[in-house]
């Protein structure tokens, strides 16, 4: 398969919407701007609203259009937030759902719902978000969701009976593998579900780009800063396995864009790990999830 790089990105419809969650630094700052210099309004969902402010300043400084850009106000740590962000967004078309934020191998916390903050955020919080607006996804035609996982997923095993370790020892890579496992199992089971009536449901990983993630973390930010100057390819390329998978004309439901050498290049269709394929699986997480989030009103619209 050709691999796509910046580039390849193809300019979007007039008036297409982006929503991008965690728009305000490393992938998410890159998919920012290709989809606005590509024609898109991009919502930048953000947790810190002063930060979201200083990004969208620098985008403009480098030539994007500001009427392009847009900010808004989300924790995916808190399915209040949740709530508000999605009721809160003007009504029209959402053509794409980049769910991008994400934390990796943070310690021991947990969000305002109780979650373990890693699946809490990463898996609880996009789905969350994203049953929220698939209504609106749905009604507009070529929508579609797409979902950041990482190489972290093929490792990952789901603790279906106690998925926010409320026993045992805790362990924040066990932890951080889970969370990706189940964005790629979510991808999945949201391809399956709504196939056929209308946004496409695709997943992303950005092999190993120098992001901020997992960086407030003591020593092992200090390890992870070393790694990223000796090993890891720029956040712009990073995004490319996500803007590909946003707006490859070719790109079919349920697929996974990463880099052509699996940590970094050129973005290629990408088989994922044989528990992500597992329907079994991915079904018994959408129904726990379910009920993990039936405190918060969230409901399944493809019921």
């Amino acid at each position: 398969m050709t691999g796509w790089t910046e580039e390849d990105v193809p300019p979007v419809t007039e008036g297409t919407l982006a929503v991008v969650t965690g728009a305000n630094t490393g992938l998410g700052l890159d998919t920012t701007r290709v989809l606005a210099q590509r024609g898109a309004t991009v919502v930048m969902a953000c947790r810190n609203q002063d930060k979201a402010a200083a990004a969208r300043q620098g985008l403009i400084d480098r030539g994007v259009d500001p009427g392009r850009l847009r900010t808004a106000s989300l924790d995916l740590a808190d399915q209040g937030s949740i709530a508000d962000f999605a009721d809160g967004l003007p009504d029209g078309r959402i053509d794409l759902l980049i769910n991008n934020a994400g934390l990796m191998a943070v310690p021991r916390s947990v969000t305002a719902d109780s979650f373990e903050t890693q699946f809490g955020v990463n898996h609880l919080g996009h789905m969350a978000l994203t049953l929220r607006l698939l209504p609106r996804l749905n009604a507009t035609p070529g929508a579609r969701v797409v979902t950041l996982t990482s190489m972290g997923h093929r490792p990952g095993r789901i603790r279906l009976d106690d998925p926010n370790f409320r026993r045992g020892r805790y362990n924040r890579w066990t932890a951080y593998f889970q969370s990706k496992l189940a964005n790629m199992l979510f991808t999945a089971e949201l391809a399956r579900r709504n196939e056929g009536r209308g946004a496409l449901s695709l997943a992303a990983h950005p092999g190993y780009a120098a992001t901020e993630l997992g960086k407030d973390t003591g020593i092992q930010a200090r390890l992870l800063s070393v790694a990223d100057r000796l090993a890891a390819q720029p956040s712009a390329a990073g995004a490319w396995p996500t803007l590909r998978a946003a707006t490859d004309p070719a790109a079919v439901n349920g697929a996974l864009y990463g880099p052509r050498r699996l940590v970094s290049g050129a973005a290629v269709h990408e088989t994922p790990s044989r528990t992500a394929r597992r329907t079994d699986l991915a079904v018994r997480l959408w129904d726990l999830s379910l009920d993990l989030l039936s405190p918060a009103k969230v409901t399944d619209p493809l019921a």
